[in-house]
């Protein structure tokens, strides 16, 4: 029990931080104020980029032992990217569990360690926004969109982003 108490520290710790010095390009809070392991983000689309001017919400959800194992992030706003599987959720190095790839395409170093905080988790997927990795997909169709079809792929993304917008 002591490692949950622990996480609940360390996550009322990063959500006043966040409260206190916001940061550009996303929003957080509780889902439910009686649950610090979910979240709720907004990630407002990096400027520059496809997704500029978008509005888009995700859950983070923290396992228990956080910061030891990483949490998962799950777009609930529409999106299409090689990098968020069809169902929402973010796939993103930092996002692994800690230690070797079992399938080889990742060092240890550029997955989770315990000292990512949510600030460094949306900066990083503000980043993934910015800069596709199209080498190993969650989503297969908007990697061959975004390789092959760039064009077909910057619409799907200019309709989501007026979607995301329509929602305020």
């Amino acid at each position: 029990m002591a490692t949950a108490s622990q996480a609940s520290l360390l996550l009322q710790k990063q959500l006043k931080d966040l409260s206190k010095n916001p940061v550009d390009g996303f929003s957080a809070g509780l889902v439910d104020d009686s649950n610090i392991f979910e979240w709720s983000v907004t990630v407002i689309g990096p400027p520059d980029t496809l997704y500029d001017g978008g509005y888009f919400n995700a859950i983070m959800s923290f396992p228990p032992n956080y910061p030891n194992s990483p949490p998962t992030v799950r777009f609930t706003s529409e999106m299409w990217h090689p990098n968020v599987y069809p169902d929402g959720r973010v796939c993103i190095s930092i996002l692994h569990a800690p230690g070797d790839d079992p399938n080889g395409y990742e060092l240890a170093s550029e997955r989770w360690t315990p000292v990512h905080t949510v600030e460094s988790i949306v900066l990083s997927i503000i980043s993934m926004l910015s800069s596709p990795n199209d080498e190993s997909p969650a989503n297969v169709e908007a990697a061959k969109d975004w390789r092959e079809r760039r064009d077909d792929f910057k619409k799907k993304v200019r309709r989501i982003v007026r979607r995301s917008q329509e929602m305020l």
